[in-house]
């Protein structure tokens, strides 16, 4: 396959441009350039199609794919801890400090061991990729040299990323054996971080960016977290942190700050256009005021939040508010690496809100009214979401934003994912897809245009 030349797809195409609608594409081409943005769309209706599908045909970089297969655009998950990737599934009966001391920095703190942390990445970013993650924020570890492995092999897998080393100076909070030298040296470390993911070889598109990542609050001194603001502001960086996640943190921040996590991030200079803030469960009106203005965006994690944060983000309102918000799996926090499951979750849980979940109260005292989403609205976060929290143009299927990709089968051996013809609508398929396709259901992955998983006997 000759690289610089244009990509051609042509079949079906499904996303979700807005958050209130799906849109089909059926018998369609899809042109994409170099670079990895799409430069064209043309459905069978257009005049000259059948004459651009002929030239597109004659390209080697032509994919057309079987009528039980089709295209929707690849996901974004805005909040992974990639170091605890080998606890996945592990420890979740645990309160959040326990789970953070006896379980989280002890694995954490073996990332010095860069050959070790390299065989944890590569198997991280593998699975995710495989199942159907392109764009990817990932929290690393204090260690520099792991980091830039963990870039690396991201860059390597083809995955769009945005990687951080971890910075977490308080002697108080973190361990003796897992914390910054000093607040001189993890300000330092945090900002050759930056240079050196910017400068590696093959990163001239800025496919893996860095992003700056205090552990949160209470992990750092004010020293350190006004620092990283400053750093963010200098070298124009994106900003990932955790923000009002559980009870503990949330006290422990108004205790030593006599602020909201909010209202203290943006006093430190680290709430900006390019800030993430994972999880955000107790976030109040004054905060998404905050936010808003600031044009932060958060990142909801579901699943971890049952685990974790003992509340139900308040996802309705904070879309109703115009915060900009996206879906993340929060490995290991939620014991999964697939997407579709933080989609799911996060209408389960927004459901649970509304009816709420005491049967002793009247139906009409349980809840909180109008908080639920659908499956439209979950797919739209879980993608174009993520992507709009980022500043990115990814997605969905539109010319000049990037073609990441997945395609479905709905035909693949051993499936839950079952079609029929006579009875299932493409919106039906698609509603289908979000509830019951897994791994086994993704039968090729495109970043920017480039296969980044493998193609066999996926294109016909």
């Amino acid at each position: 396959m000759n690289n610089e030349e244009p990509r051609y797809f042509y079949g079906k195409f499904m996303h979700t441009p807005t958050r209130s609608a799906i849109e089909v594409l059926t018998d369609t081409l899809i042109e994409v350039a170099a670079s990895g943005a799409i430069t064209a769309i043309t459905d069978h209706r257009h005049a000259n199609f059948l004459s651009l599908l002929e030239r597109a045909r004659s390209s080697p970089n032509f994919h057309q794919f079987s009528t039980s297969q089709f295209l929707i655009p690849g996901l974004v998950d805005l909040h992974i801890h990639a170091s605890q990737w080998p606890q996945l599934g592990k420890a979740l009966h645990l309160p959040l400090q326990d789970w953070l001391m006896n379980c989280t920095f002890p694995l954490e703190a073996r990332f010095a061991d860069v050959d070790f942390a390299s065989a944890v990445y590569q198997s991280l970013v593998q699975t995710l990729l495989a199942n159907g993650t392109t764009s990817a924020v990932y929290f690393a570890t204090i260690h520099p040299q792991a980091t830039t492995r963990l870039a690396e092999i991201c860059l390597e897998q083809g995955q769009r990323a945005w990687v951080g080393r971890v910075a977490m100076d308080d002697a108080q909070q973190c361990p003796d054996y897992y914390r910054d030298a000093s607040t001189e040296a993890g300000l330092q470390q945090s900002e050759e971080q930056i240079h050196s993911i910017r400068a590696m070889t093959g990163n001239q598109s800025a496919r893996v960016q860095p992003i700056i990542t205090p552990r949160f609050i209470p992990s750092c001194s004010d020293e350190m977290l006004y620092g990283l603001g400053t750093l963010a502001s200098q070298h124009q960086c994106h900003i990932q942190t955790h923000c009002s996640e559980s009870d503990w943190e949330h006290q422990y921040v108004l205790d030593r700050c006599g602020q909201s996590d909010t209202h203290a991030l943006q006093e430190f200079g680290l709430l900006t256009r390019r800030s993430v803030l994972a999880h955000s469960n107790f976030i109040g009106q004054s905060d998404m005021d905050t936010i808003s203005s600031c044009g932060s965006g958060i990142a909801h994690c579901p699943l971890s939040n049952q685990y974790f944060a003992d509340s139900v983000f308040p996802l309705r309102a904070a879309l109703d508010k115009g915060l900009h918000v996206g879906l993340g799996t929060d490995i290991s926090g939620g014991p999964s690496a697939s997407m579709f499951d933080s989609c799911r979750a996060a209408i389960s849980g927004s459901r649970m809100l509304e009816a709420g979940t005491n049967p002793d109260l009247a139906a009409a005292q349980r809840g909180v009214a109008s908080s639920r989403i659908n499956f439209i609205e979950a797919f739209y976060l879980g993608t174009v979401g993520g992507g709009v929290v980022l500043d990115e143009a990814i997605g969905k299927f539109e010319v000049g934003y990037q073609f990441d990709a997945m395609l479905i089968d709905s035909a693949a051996r051993d499936s839950n994912l079952l079609y029929f013809a006579d009875l299932d609508t493409d919106e039906d398929l698609f509603q289908k897809t979000l509830y019951a396709a897994t791994r086994a259901n993704i039968r090729a992955v495109w970043v920017g245009g480039q296969a980044v998983l493998p193609e066999a006997n996926a294109c016909h």
